[in-house]
């Protein structure tokens, strides 16, 4: 899964020596042909492509707490509407 982003960064990391080492080149522009060809491009993939992973750790995150909190006994830990939702109206005698 990470061959792309690794060969992607091999191929920004020549293009930054290339411009550091060219005769017109400078430093700056290596460093900004870099985080702008490389860094940039490679977080923005990986940061959508690990999406669905995320997901799926918030979703047993949320499980684990739901079971958690059945197990432990609390009343009403289902967040079950009541039985009777209208209070009972006591007469006077």
């Amino acid at each position: 899964m990470y061959i792309v982003p690794i060969a992607w960064l091999y191929v920004a990391v020549m293009m930054a020596v290339a411009e550091a080492t060219s005769s017109t080149g400078t430093l700056m522009g290596a460093l900004i042909t870099f985080v702008l060809y490389g860094l940039g491009p490679i977080a923005l993939v990986l940061y959508v492509m690990g999406t669905p992973a995320r997901r799926r750790a918030i979703k047993a995150r949320e499980a684990s707490e739901q079971t958690a909190k059945l197990a432990s006994g609390e009343p009403d830990a289902g967040s079950h509407a009541a039985t009777d939702p209208v209070a009972p109206v006591r007469e006077k005698p």
